[in-house]
């Protein structure tokens, strides 16, 4: 399972209660974050989920409300104690701007790693695949796909029709390879049906590409950005590289994803909520998203016994 928190879901300003982009992702006990606005060491603190277990952080793009809170976050890691590498992965210039942003973080307890990825670029982070795309916003930003893979399940009829004594089949559920009668058995020989796994499609500051749409196919959860809620707002969405509330319904259902939560709300947008009935007409599995929201994507055997 992937558990999930939306620590701030402002755009461009922060609001007394919205704070700027920030995502908590964690799978089994360790977790990254997706963008670090203003305000994120904060939401951590009070989801309490903690600090030292984050590996990593995707940043989308180099605006500040997606990357200001960096210095604060490297140095609630360091007082955390940390001493295992932390990873940023973001577009080209990003050593640039955490070398820029580190200027009053210098000094911290542990490696800080950067890795500067392109579009196609992909890459693998507390045990998710993690895919890289182009968006179209005003400056070079960059959306991710995160896939928890799964194994096959270790079929025993295999295993009993290959004489494998019991002892050996939890290794052999562990990923081993194991000898028996004189035999090599590999885990693939145990092995059933391919399983389904879990997605996460994450995409602010854009226009509608088609990319969303592609690496979004089927998706347990697209997370899009829905900036401005109302028509209206339409010049202004084009004008500044957002999309609107509809858009981003049409998106999911063109990508027939699960679910949809909009986030990245502008300051302009008093309540989300007040603009969700457009996007429902379009996608009525969308939901809109605030700051300390927390929910679980489940495996899909998972979610249907619930």
């Amino acid at each position: 399972m992937i558990d999930l928190c939306t620590l701030g879901t402002g755009g461009a300003l922060p609001l007394p209660d919205r704070a700027l982009s920030s995502l908590y992702v964690r799978v089994n006990g360790r977790a990254l974050l997706i963008d670090c606005g203003e305000g994120t060491q904060v939401g951590i603190r009070r989801l309490g989920w903690g600090f030292r277990c984050l590996d990593g952080l995707l940043i989308t793009h180099f605006h500040g409300d997606h990357c200001g809170g960096l210095p604060g976050l490297l140095l609630s890691l360091d007082k955390a104690g940390r001493t295992e590498p932390f990873h940023l992965y973001g577009p080209a210039g990003l050593r640039r701007v955490v070398e820029g942003l580190r200027v009053i973080a210098p000094v911290v307890s542990y490696p800080v790693a950067l890795h500067e990825i392109a579009p196609g670029d992909a890459f693998s982070l507390i045990g998710l695949t993690i895919d890289a795309f182009a968006l179209r916003h005003g400056i070079p930003c960059l959306g991710y796909r995160l896939r928890l893979l799964r194994q096959p399940a270790f079929d025993p009829v295999k295993a009993r029709a290959l004489n494998i004594p019991l002892p050996l089949w939890k290794r052999l559920q562990a990923g081993e390879t194991v000898q028996t009668d004189g035999r090599s058995i590999v885990p693939a020989d145990v092995q059933g049906a391919p399983r389904p796994g879990l997605s996460l499609l994450y995409a602010t500051d854009t226009r509608p590409v088609e990319s969303i749409v592609r690496l979004g196919e089927g998706a347990d959860l697209m997370m899009l950005e829905g900036m401005y809620g109302d028509e209206a707002k339409r010049p202004q969405a084009l004008k500044n590289h957002h999309m609107l509330f509809a858009e981003a319904a049409a998106l999911a259902r063109e990508a027939r994803a699960k679910s949809l939560l909009l986030t990245h709300f502008s300051n302009c947008v008093d309540d989300p909520e007040d603009y969700l009935p457009q996007a429902r007409v379009i996608f009525p599995e969308t939901r809109c998203a605030h700051d300390g929201l927390t929910l679980t994507l489940h495996y899909p055997e998972r979610a249907a016994a619930i």
